[in-house]
């Protein structure tokens, strides 16, 4: 277990490391804080980030069956849960934002402008605090005043007060998972016919965006399976404590840090323009070194 423990901090931190190098390109050009795609992009790199650094915290507090007061426990909460809703929909904004590039192409400049950027990333952090507004809400109004400063082991159970709010907050979730999942498979269709119908250059791009869509649709299936974990953990804590260890470290490391792997692979490697200025800016780091 320790072994595990070592190689989740290893991923953790160079997870960390590579995004921040990415946020720091994203910021070298003008080009990237100005172009919708490149700013969604950064989007999920800041949220990732600070998830990945919230979510690390927990699981560290939970190998080591430290326990903190419940209102600690519910502050990270409140910020994981915000971050984990942040990164697949915005991923479904940067499929929306392909296929206008893609289908609407006249509309792109227009539908996808810094002012639409920035009414985007309001929109999308408004979707993605809704769930946990609304359980938060519920939570406060039935939890009295004396559990906040009760010492326990920090884990969302212990804010499933009553079985019927971890069925409310399974339902918002498949709400949710509905709605990206079609968004994509629509999104996915349409690139598909315009695919088939460019010619030249025209079709060369458009089957790299399909490719990016594609990619994005396995990206977001990975984060929107991570909204069920919480209640298998649940499930499983009741049933085995060593067997919910185990299946949490999994969950960890398949639906979390996996999905969040991805987004350099699809913007920071694939993306020409923004590779070039990565690499120009990691062989600028490696001159000043030497």
């Amino acid at each position: 277990m320790n072994d595990e423990r070592m190689l989740i901090q290893v991923i953790v931190v160079l997870f960390l490391c590579i995004n921040l190098l990415l946020i720091t390109t994203f910021f070298s050009k003008e080009v990237f804080y100005t172009t919708m795609r490149y700013v969604l992009f950064a989007v999920t790199l800041m949220s990732d980030c600070m998830f990945l650094f919230v979510t690390d915290i927990l699981l560290i507090l939970n190998y080591s069956r430290y326990t903190i007061q419940m209102w600690c426990c519910l502050i990270l909460y409140i910020i994981s849960s915000l971050c984990m809703v942040v990164t697949p929909v915005t991923l479904t904004a940067m499929t929306l934002e392909r296929y206008v590039a893609i289908c609407l192409p006249l509309r792109h400049a227009e539908l996808c402008s810094p002012r639409s950027t920035l009414h985007g990333i309001l929109i999308i952090h408004s979707l993605s605090s809704l769930p946990f507004m609304v359980f938060l809400s519920i939570f406060l109004a039935l939890a009295s005043s004396a559990s906040y400063t009760q010492v326990r082991i920090c884990t969302l159970d212990i804010f499933i007060i009553h079985t019927w709010l971890g069925h409310f907050m399974f339902a918002i979730n498949q709400f949710y998972f509905l709605i990206m999942c079609s968004t994509i498979v629509f999104s996915y269709v349409k690139i598909m016919r315009v695919a088939k119908a460019a010619s030249g250059e025209d079709k060369k791009s458009t089957w790299r965006g399909l490719r990016t869509v594609g990619l994005h649709a396995f990206q977001l299936l990975l984060c929107l399976i991570q909204l069920w974990c919480p209640f298998v953990e649940t499930a499983v804590f009741t049933i085995n404590l060593e067997l919910s260890i185990k299946v949490r470290f999994f969950n960890y490391i398949t639906f979390i840090l996996a999905p969040r792997c991805l987004s350099p692979l699809i913007y920071g490697l694939r993306d020409e323009m923004f590779f070039h200025a990565l690499k120009k800016l990691a062989l600028c780091g490696l001159r000043k070194k030497h």
